[in-house]
């Protein structure tokens, strides 16, 4: 196991919601654009990959108590995700990087 802030020397991730808490342990990777699919599927203290970036991505972060999120492909948050994943201490990230490559990382950088 990992915390978010171990992570953040490992990969190309940058920290949308810089008071967020980033202390969290990485219980695994959940990655999905399907809000449906992670609300059913995805495990409290994954981390979700995604390129989702309104709202809703915040309120089921929160409710299946996921350490953070990972946003692909150079998006940014809209603003009501960025203040609610913030509200509720969900740290956000956004990489450049695609879906692919991001778990591609994190399945090596988890496995060590």
């Amino acid at each position: 196991m990992m915390k978010i802030s171990e992570l953040l020397s490992k990969i190309d991730l940058n920290l949308e919601n810089k008071s967020a808490d980033i202390e969290h342990i990485i219980n695994g990777v959940y990655a999905s654009d399907l809000l449906s699919d992670v609300m059913g599927f995805a495990k409290h203290g994954e981390l979700w990959v995604t390129l989702q970036t309104h709202k809703n991505v915040a309120a089921i972060a929160g409710l299946k108590d996921l350490s953070g999120v990972i946003i692909v492909g150079n998006n940014k948050p809209d603003k009501e995700m960025l203040e609610k994943c913030t509200e509720d201490g969900i740290p956000v990230f956004t990489t450049n990087l695609s879906t692919y490559q991001v778990c591609g990382e994190l399945y090596v950088i988890l496995n060590q």
